[in-house]
């Protein structure tokens, strides 16, 4: 039979099994959410990197001459030397279209 000495250390025994298990249940569960929050950090680094790249891509291009003249004619509606400008009307934009026919005629 059991002495009273063998079976207190037999629960204490299993008490500390049972709060090293539950700490360490605890710890697999912190790297568990860490690994997840790493993978999730990594998706937005890696789109902040391309984002970063397609922005460095385009300083690189809008400082030649040609990234100029593109950044004038697509928002400023300018043109370059010795080209000409030809303004299309169609028939569905004018606004009075009774009125400019009658001019024309």
């Amino acid at each position: 039979m059991p002495t009273l000495r063998q079976i207190l250390l037999f629960v204490l025994a299993i008490l500390g099994f049972a709060v090293a298990w539950s700490y360490y249940r605890f710890e697999l569960d912190r790297i568990a959410q860490i690994r997840v929050q790493i993978e999730k950090s990594e998706v937005v680094l890696k789109q902040k990197r391309d984002s970063v790249r397609d922005y460095k891509e385009k300083v690189a291009f809008y400082k030649t001459q040609e990234g100029v003249e593109h950044l004038a004619r697509e928002q400023y509606n300018l043109v370059g030397n010795g080209e000409r400008v030809f303004l299309l009307r169609s028939p569905d934009l004018i606004p009075n279209p009774p009125a400019i026919i009658e001019e024309e005629q």
